[in-house]
């Protein structure tokens, strides 16, 4: 199966060879890796300018944005620069981070994953995080979701959910619509990848508000957002976060910022989301 690659990388230096190496090595190469190197100061383009000149398949793309951490809609951005020098000869597209090491076998299991299954719309490994001289699993979020660092589409289903969103929470409307086409998704807990920079470290306070947006903009509705935001504050262990997501839904719902998804998605997404929640206090 033909892998296309694109890495958004901004200021990287320190983890893009890393990451670059174990893509090189990988016992099933992809066919093309794009590195974008979105407003970088440091030594990132020059790193990746490197391999680029050793390996054909990898291709470097110089981004100027704004210096302003957003998460969701700059990387999303940056990813569409790569996607613009792509051809289309591609059975999967990924979307990786540029501080991520994969194991040898990465790229092989996840295609082997795919040839499997025709109805498998998206599948990747884990992120393991370096936590007292040892690798444990970076547990964010149920084992279940496919993390926004390591994402990896069957090219019909990456164009069915109108490939990837410019906003806060991509990383999960892209998952409720793979399951509203009624594509299937796969996390394979044997591959651990190591992630060399912890979610969120980077986010700044402009950005705090974007997830209780998210939420609204997936039309969650106040209850389900309450349950996630209580939840994923509880998960980072901190109660601030629970209010920062709460004020940005409501103000998202104040503005009336326009949804991610339509009235029927959404209603979609809700009875997903319920019988989720359901299924736990069931147990």
């Amino acid at each position: 199966m033909n892998i296309h690659i694109i890495i958004p990388a901004h200021n990287e230096e320190s983890s893009i060879g890393l990451t670059l190496e174990s893509l090189v090595t990988q016992t099933l190469l992809p066919k093309r890796v794009v590195i974008v190197n979105d407003n970088s100061t440091d030594n990132t383009g020059n790193i990746v300018s490197a391999y680029a000149e050793k390996y054909p398949f990898i291709t470097l793309v110089n981004n100027q944005s704004s210096e302003a951490h957003l998460p969701g809609s700059k990387i999303i951005n940056a990813f569409y620069k790569g996607f613009e020098v792509l051809d289309e000869h591609y059975d999967i597209i990924c979307k990786f981070d540029a501080d991520l090491i994969f194991p040898e076998n990465y790229l092989e299991q996840i295609s082997t994953h795919f040839k499997a299954n025709t109805k498998l719309g998206m599948a990747a490994g884990f992120c393991y995080i370096e936590k007292n001289n040892d690798w444990v699993l970076e547990n964010l979020t149920n084992k279940d979701h496919i993390r926004g660092a390591l994402k990896a589409y069957r090219k019909s289903c990456f164009l069915q959910i109108g490939k990837l969103k410019p906003s806060m929470g991509w990383d999960t409307v892209d998952e409720l619509l793979a399951k509203y086409y009624g594509w299937e998704l796969v996390t394979d807990e044997s591959l651990h990848v190591k992630h060399l920079k912890p979610t969120g470290i980077s986010y700044n306070k402009a950005s705090k508000y974007l997830q209780g947006e998210a939420m609204y903009k997936m039309r969650y509705g106040f209850t389900i957002t309450l349950i996630s935001a209580v939840k994923l504050a509880y998960k980072k262990g901190s109660f601030a976060l629970f209010k920062d997501y709460m004020s940005g839904y409501f103000k998202a719902k104040k503005e009336d910022i326009t949804p991610l998804v339509s009235v029927e998605e959404g209603g979609f997404i809700r009875n997903l989301r319920w019988k989720g929640i359901l299924s736990k206090f069931k147990k």
